[in-house]
């Protein structure tokens, strides 16, 4: 009778140590793992890398391969399927939805005009800001040639505009705020923001626009050393009231995109795009996570939080059909 007992502890002690081993297999096998690409707006690079570095912390098996290029390289990567999702920082187009794009907005943000710190009209241009009608007399008809036409003295110095080479959402949606296309903004092409921003920074006499991640330090939120945030005169009374008066820092550009005050465009919502609703489990869960909790990253890294509804009904999307 010793005996038995003895064998059936044995076989108990057996059962269980196999009963453990299968539970521990499946929690693995229940881990996410896999890799998720990503590529195109500029717009939304800093954010998503943000993102993917959270994620991944908490999905460690889970590589997120993320590279910018303009959101017109998001869009036809992820429609041609070399990537799993796209970044695009514009609306969709209509064409784009029949060939298969699906998206989610994801967050807020906006493009700002620039110039550099040592432009010789600079006093003026802060305090009075430049109209929605004097921009386009830059970017779209070339009427204004002198520093001295915008804001009415006598100076001569030229106007060097620059525009994006690349096909991107900052250009496009600028360019729909002075109500045209990317194809027809004036000025001289450079590729990228940080190109831009370049660009201006190395030109007293040059002007040109940047998402906002790419014309405030993420760091110390003030604006990039050497660059100065032009402000739209958006009554168009040749002064900047203290209700247009939000340029001076991130954290205020930011609460005028949220609350409305800054033009819309050129503030707008941001996607993730795919060719059709993902199939893929990492990628679905990835988009998920960022939607839900990965929205507590988003004011801290300079973007505008969408709003519950929003985030709900860009959730709602998940959901099979």
């Amino acid at each position: 009778m010793k005996k038995i007992t003895i064998s059936a502890l044995a076989v108990a002690v057996l059962l269980w140590a196999g009963c453990g081993k299968k539970a521990r297999q499946d929690s693995q096998t229940d881990q996410l793992q896999g890799t998720i690409t990503v590529s195109g707006a500029w717009a939304l690079y800093p954010m998503v890398v943000k993102w993917a570095e959270e994620f991944q912390k908490i999905h460690p098996q889970v590589k997120i391969d993320i590279a910018a290029g303009g959101a017109g390289k998001g869009m036809a990567d992820c429609l041609a399927q070399v990537v799993d999702i796209g970044m695009v920082s514009r609306e969709i187009y209509p064409a784009e939805i029949e060939k298969g794009a699906w998206w989610v907005s994801v967050t807020k943000d906006a493009v700002v005009p620039t110039v550099n710190e040592n432009n010789p009209v600079l006093k003026d241009l802060l305090a009075k800001g430049i109209t929605r009608e004097g921009f386009i007399r830059l970017w779209i008809t070339g009427q204004t040639r002198r520093w001295g036409q915008i804001v009415g003295n006598e100076n001569a110095d030229s106007v060097h505009v620059y525009t994006r080479s690349d096909a991107c959402g900052a250009a496009q949606t600028w360019a729909e705020f002075l109500g045209k296309k990317q194809e027809d903004l004036l000025g001289v092409g450079v590729y990228g923001d940080p190109g831009l921003t370049e660009a201006v920074k190395k030109d007293a006499l040059g002007i040109g626009f940047n998402n906002i991640g790419y014309a405030y330090d993420a760091k110390t939120k003030r604006q990039i050393d050497q660059i100065k945030v032009l402000p739209i005169d958006v009554n168009g009374n040749g002064l900047i009231d203290a209700d247009e008066d939000c340029y001076g820092d991130r954290d205020k550009i930011v609460q005028a995109i949220a609350t409305g005050k800054y033009p819309s465009p050129p503030a707008r919502a941001l996607h993730l795009v795919c060719q059709g609703k993902p199939k893929n489990k990492i990628v679905l869960e990835f988009i998920r996570w960022i939607l839900t909790d990965g929205q507590k990253y988003v004011s801290e890294s300079g973007y505008i939080n969408l709003s519950d509804e929003k985030l709900q009904e860009e959730l709602e999307k998940l959901k099979a059909d």
